[in-house]
This record gives structure tokens, sequence and C-alpha cells, in this order.
């Protein structure tokens, strides 16, 4: 018998457009026939910490066990405070490590990091990167990939591609936007027909106005379009009208995005930061290059466009790569853990 769950994240896609691991958990646990219990939608911070506190609390007698996505700075302490009222309410519970930061504030805080991961019956981690940096806090992580749903995502193998770039990701600093401006400016000599599409929700930390105030500053205003964010059904086919995937970043882990670029065969071109060189290997399956050096990432896209037979291997071993991350494989093992705890 599948026993009711409680899933502690941010489930802000219907406000936000940002969708998470943690709402496509939801979603398929429900189809699996698994009761549901999901906090918080609240978009304000601080109403979605309390949300998240009121609901743990107030609906104890409702589920058997509880799955918390732990970020690191304040959201890590929301983590601390749901984790309190779980023991209180003798509630078992799963704690999945999320973010490319939260490695870095383990470091500033260990004995917090460390007492909390020990607190939890399990411990998930969703790259290799997150395995290595987080197991000296606790040595059973258990390694659970962020997945996709690969039948979404049409795989189209890039033999002769195009200078047509595609950035997915929402406008804030840590993503580095304005390095995407700086590589379409060196690409324009010598490709006049370059262009990029960005496509990701305002963050408001004034990102997306730096970038477009550089893209003007440099000329290249006229060849990147900023429509927006994206709905997640909508994402496939975005991606797949474009042939290169730029993933500017300065801090990540496993982004949902570049696998998804992957999936379409998108040649993946990336900043070697956090758990990049965890997901795509370099000549194998995309190109990393050092974060900030937009020389490095445009000679890196030319090579794709010019190099005879490059941009053929990275689209399929690409292919491949994702197939790794398909949900079909990933779902037992949630299954199984959740089943595991509930029956304790």
């Amino acid at each position: 018998m599948k026993k009711p769950v409680l899933l502690v994240g941010n489930f802000l896609s219907s406000t936000s457009g940002n969708y998470n691991v943690c709402e496509d958990l939801a979603a398929r646990l429900t189809r699996l026939g698994w009761p549901v219990i999901t906090t918080s939608q609240k978009q304000d911070r601080l109403s979605r910490f309390g949300d998240m506190i009121a609901t743990t609390w107030r609906r104890r007698d409702e589920y058997a066990v509880a799955q918390i996505d732990v970020y690191s700075g304040l959201a890590f302490l929301w983590a601390e405070a749901t984790c309190w009222v779980l023991r209180r309410a003798r509630k078992p519970y799963i704690l999945t490590l999320h973010g490319g930061n939260l490695p870095a504030f383990a470091k500033r805080w260990p004995s917090r990091v460390r007492r909390l991961l020990q607190s939890a019956e399990v411990v998930t981690v969703p790259s290799g990167f997150m395995l290595e940096h987080m197991a000296s806090y606790r040595s059973d992580l258990r390694l659970q990939l962020n997945p996709i749903d690969l039948k979404l995502y049409p795989f189209k193998k890039r033999v002769r591609p195009q200078p047509n770039l595609v950035w997915l990701r929402a406008f804030h600093f840590c993503y580095n936007p304005s390095l995407a401006a700086e590589v379409v400016a060196l690409l324009v000599n010598g490709l006049p027909e370059a262009n990029l599409v960005m496509y990701g929700h305002d963050k408001g930390d004034g990102s997306l106005k730096a970038m477009r105030h550089l893209a003007n500053k440099l000329g290249v205003s006229e060849r990147i379009r900023t429509p927006g964010g994206v709905p997640k059904t909508e994402v496939p086919e975005r991606l797949s009208a474009g042939d290169i995937f730029l993933n500017t970043t300065n801090v990540d882990n496993t982004p949902i995005s570049v696998l998804e670029a992957m999936a379409c065969g998108l040649c993946v071109v990336s900043t070697n930061v956090g758990g990049m060189p965890y997901l795509v290997e370099h000549e194998h399956d995309g190109l990393l290059v050092p974060p900030g050096d937009a020389p490095a990432m445009a000679a890196a896209v030319r090579r794709i466009l010019t190099e005879p037979g490059l941009a053929e291997r990275l689209s399929a071993q690409a292919r491949k790569r994702a197939e790794q991350f398909d949900w079909l494989q990933i779902m037992p093992q949630w299954e199984d853990t959740l089943t595991t705890l509930s029956a304790e």
C-alpha cells in the first residue's frame, strides 16, 4: 500500500515559470498512485517558509514520510526548521541536496550541515559533483540523478550546425548572461549570421538589464532575442530550433536545461564550473571552457561550426549521456526509498 508523502520544496512554476524537479516528482508519484502533499507554492519567500512549517506540522497525521529539498543560504535555514518540526512530529524524512553553492556553504558551516544531514533517514544527491563534495558530512549519500522525460525531447543529430545559439536559464548574475553577449560579439566577426535566443525569467537583480546594455554597447543587440520564460512543455521545441547551447554560469550543479539540450542533440558549450565536468565530458559530449572567458567560449563555438566531425560526435554522445537521466531509470529508486521508509 502506497502511503501519503509530503514533499517540501519550491513549487513555483505556476507563478514564476521556474519548474523544479520536485514538481515533476510530485506529478509522477501521483500518477503512480502515491497520495502526495506539497508545500509550498507561495511566491513570497517568507510566506513560503511559513507555509512549509505550517503544512508540515498541521498535516502531520496525513503523511507517513517527507522529502525536503536542501539548498544553501537562507533556504538552508528553512530546511533546518522544517526538519526540526518533522522530528517533533516523529516523521522519517529524506533530504535531497541541490545547488552548486551548497559545498561552499558547507565549508563555512560544517557543523550545521553535518548535523542536518545526519538527522535524516536518507540523503540523496543529484550528481557526482555533490556526492564527492558532500561525502565528508555523511558517508552513505545516495546518488539519484536529476531526471528528464527523455521521450519528450526529439533528437536531431547536428551534422552541419549553423551559428544558431540558444541560452536557457533564469536571468541572474550567478548565471552570467552577459558572457553570452560577449560571445556573440566575438562571433559576428566572420560569422555575420550568428544569432542567439536567450530564454529565461528575469530574477530582478539587474542582470537582464546589464546584458542588454552590454549587447547594445558591443553592437549586437539585434543579434540577441530575449523572449522571456518558456513553458516547460515548449522547451523541447524551442531548444530544437537551435544548434549550439551556451551555458555561461559561474555556479552550477546538474542543470536540467543542459540535460534537455543534450537530449535534443544540441552541441553544448559550457563553463567548467561546479558539477559541469561531472555532467559534460570535455571533447566527448560537449566542450568546457573557463568561467567568464568569452574568447574561449567563442573559439569553442567556432570549432563546432568548422571542425570536421566534431559537431556530429558531440551531438550523438550528448543524447547517449542524457539517456542515463531518464525518469524510467530514476523513478523506481524513489519508489523503493519511499516504500521502505513509509513502512517503518
